[in-house]
């Protein structure tokens, strides 16, 4: 019976040690090595508006539309292979004043992945992106926000930061569906120096295609100039 209750205990002991790792990993604010920003520490009222995923043909044009009405810029953490694949997309991006971020290459998750895997992710990516015409520094965003301990290790060796967010509505299914949700949920949870992302990539996000000018609307009327997250942090003495 004692051998029992040891052996459950060490189970129970190792499921916890699991879900708290998995936590970590997937915590916007926290990364063991290297330099991570999920917001700037700022009092002015500047917020970044970001965009994961893509360039996709049905909706980067899109949503650079909204962008232009609206006359703000926003920053797109791009997959390496879908840069590729739409090189004019790419640069109709960067035409826009927007900022382009290193989103990995395939957007796999990189935890217990082997080093030349990452290396490989991160550094195809950016080979893509500077062919392409980006220069100046090249932030990055792990595939669903996932870190561990060999990627931030890579990043930290390699002087790469890494950019994620403090606002994030999809990340609740019952908003994610709802536009109404998806924007009063956006305005009342930013503050100066936030970071939102936000996905409207692929037909699944259209909602959120469709809330973005009323969150930018309602981001100006609160009084907040929205810009790339490069200038976000400049501002706030991290660029």
């Amino acid at each position: 019976m004692h051998r029992q209750l040891h052996s459950m205990f060490v189970i129970a002991v190792a499921l916890l040690v699991l879900a708290l790792l998995w936590r970590l990993s997937s915590a916007p604010d926290v990364q063991l090595f290297g330099e991570l920003h999920d917001r700037a520490n700022i009092d002015e009222p500047l917020v970044a508006l970001t965009f994961d995923d893509g360039p996709n043909p049905l909706f980067t044009e899109q949503i650079l539309q909204h962008l232009q009405d609206a006359d703000v810029r926003a920053t797109f953490f791009l997959i390496g292979q879908e840069a590729q694949a739409n090189p004019t997309l790419v640069q109709q991006i960067m035409a826009g004043g927007h900022q382009v971020g290193n989103h990995s290459f395939s957007h796999q998750r990189l935890m217990f992945k082997a080093p030349s895997t990452i290396a490989r992710e991160v550094e195809q990516t950016d080979d893509v992106l500077r062919d392409l015409g980006v220069d100046g520094v090249i932030y990055f965003r792990p595939p669903y926000g996932k870190k561990l301990v060999m990627l931030p290790w890579y990043l930290m060796r390699h002087h790469r930061v890494s950019v994620t967010w403090d606002v994030a509505p999809e990340n609740f299914h019952d908003i994610a569906a709802d536009k109404d949700k998806l924007v009063q949920y956006t305005l009342d949870n930013v503050k100066p120096g936030s970071i939102i992302l936000l996905h409207v990539m692929y037909s699944s996000r259209q909602v959120t295609m469709q809330a973005v000018p009323e969150i930018i609307a309602g981001l100006k009327a609160k009084g907040y100039r929205l810009v790339t997250v490069h200038e976000l942090l400049r501002a706030g003495g991290k660029a």
